[in-house]
């Protein structure tokens, strides 16, 4: 009688567990399954379609596109028209290379000022009481209240030639004449910066809140300088939130339209003013799909090898 009721009550324990491991399964896998799907959906087929889109051939037509497969209805056959034209001529052309380059540039010099700028505010931030980093959060949140648009037309008024800035400057006696700082590289720049702080300010936040102060300490101990303690031990254990801030910044700056269209000048070269051309002016949809479809590549490429980097850092 003993071992029968051994016996049922090991088989309702393992019934348990069974279903016990099955929830947990069952439940990672809709943990998983949710982000990959919202990347199936809202970006792997988007870029199938702007992929096919750039092996077709231009046409005045709706879409402006030639199809990649011909229906033959009388001989019952299909015929697959595929061309890699728009990928050799945005090789051969200077004028995608340099677009691409100008961008990168761009984005490069923008993130590391981004960078300059949010490092210290996030260190303060990091730093303050909790009272005051709420209050301190909510005004990096801040401009998100207020239209992207409105905010860079705002600093159109502060930096044209009868602008905010000349007239203070002018006022002060330290120019006598208007600085030229619309329509330039130097307008971009700061147009960008202003717009990404807080991608760069959150995460560096995140990183250096959960940073080991008595590690500071310890290195006073052994002699570090102030300036020996903060590159040997807070920007190693800040690392995560510089490499997140910093991609968070340059990938949608290598692409970005609204801030040179509004900021900066008719030599201010963008591939994101290039997609908008060839769209929108040229209605060359291949051609534009080709230049997004490569731009993507040349983004995805670095981001996949400093993620595998910092994998194997952790290792």
């Amino acid at each position: 009688m003993n071992l029968a009721s051994s016996n049922v009550e090991t088989q309702s324990f393992l019934r348990r567990q069974l279903s016990r491991l099955l929830a947990f399964n069952i439940g990672r896998l809709a943990v998983i399954l949710t982000p990959t799907l919202w990347l199936a959906v809202f970006f792997f087929i988007p870029f199938l379609v702007v992929f096919k889109i750039s092996l077709a051939e231009s046409m005045i037509a709706v879409p402006p596109y030639s199809p990649l497969v011909e229906w033959n209805s009388d001989e019952a056959y299909a015929t697959l028209k595929i061309t890699l034209g728009n990928y050799l001529f945005l090789f051969e052309s200077r004028f995608y290379l340099d677009a691409y380059l100008s961008s990168i540039r761009i984005a490069g010099i923008s993130t590391f000022f981004t960078l300059l700028l949010g490092f210290p505010i996030a260190y303060l931030i990091a730093r303050s009481s909790p009272t005051r980093r709420t209050i301190l959060l909510s005004l990096v949140i801040l401009p998100f209240w207020t239209s992207f648009l409105l905010r860079v037309y705002a600093w159109m008024g502060l930096l044209k030639k009868n602008g905010v800035v000349n007239e203070f400057l002018m006022g002060l006696g330290i120019i006598d004449e208007p600085l030229i700082m619309l329509q330039t590289d130097f307008a971009v720049y700061i147009g960008i910066v202003y717009t990404y702080l807080p991608f760069m300010i959150l995460p560096l936040y995140t990183a250096l809140e959960k940073m080991d102060l008595t590690l500071l300490e310890a290195a006073k101990d052994l002699g570090a300088k102030p300036y020996q303690a903060f590159f040997l031990v807070t920007i190693p254990q800040a690392m995560p939130g510089i490499i997140a801030g910093c991609l968070l910044v340059f990938i949608p700056a290598v692409g970005e339209f609204i801030i040179p269209a509004l900021l900066g000048g008719s030599d201010t070269l963008m591939i994101g003013r290039v997609l908008w051309d060839e769209f929108f002016l040229n209605r060359d949809w291949p051609m534009a799909s080709a230049v997004a479809t490569v731009m993507l590549i040349v983004l995805v490429g670095p981001i996949m090898f400093i993620r595998s980097r910092s994998k194997q850092e952790e290792v």
